[in-house]
């Protein structure tokens, strides 16, 4: 069983480092010729985005947001409400959405969505780790690292609440308390 001493490393910091080079190269590819808004979203996104963007040779702004989700349960069924501060100026602009971890998909589609109604000319997704069995919506990311089917993965900027966002891998269990 792997604890904060004697994590179990799923994802090395080499096959992380060879994979988003490899996203870097088709990004740089795909948007040849382009300015690049790069949105990040925190804090799960922060490390692969910073390592993102600087695998891309291209011009790029980069925006950061914070979404915060809560459930509300109404009866038999449950809504989510996803908040976050819209101050991106994203209109006529070519858009990649940078997060760690897709899971249910509820949050990404939602940003896609805002994005293209603040009048993005294209908006993308690339995230390093995608765990497909929690979707719960039909988004897929344009760009991804790694499936994973772990519970929990931390490391590599992917944490919680706080601890365990520093490691240079990932690693499934309990991030160190």
């Amino acid at each position: 069983m792997p604890n904060a001493t004697n994590p179990k490393v799923v994802i090395t910091p080499e096959q992380i480092s060879k994979r988003v080079a490899a996203i870097g190269r088709q990004i740089t590819d795909d948007y040849q010729g382009k300015t690049l808004h790069i949105v990040c979203v925190l804090e799960n996104g922060f490390v692969f985005a910073a390592d993102l963007v600087r695998s891309l040779e291209l011009p790029m702004v980069c925006h950061f947001v914070r979404p915060f989700t809560r459930e509300i349960l109404q009866g038999n069924t449950s809504t989510t409400e996803i908040f976050y501060r819209p101050e991106l100026n994203v209109g006529g602009q070519h858009v990649l959405l940078v997060d760690g971890l897709m899971e249910s998909g509820v949050t990404s589609e939602f940003l896609v969505r805002n994005l293209m109604g603040r009048g993005a000319l294209t908006v993308k997704v690339a995230v390093l780790l995608d765990r497909q069995s929690q979707r719960r919506v039909g988004i897929q990311p344009d760009y991804f690292g790694f499936l994973v089917n772990e519970d929990f993965v931390h490391g590599y900027g992917l944490g919680g609440p706080d601890l365990g966002r520093n490691m240079p891998y990932i690693a499934i269990g309990q991030a160190p308390a």
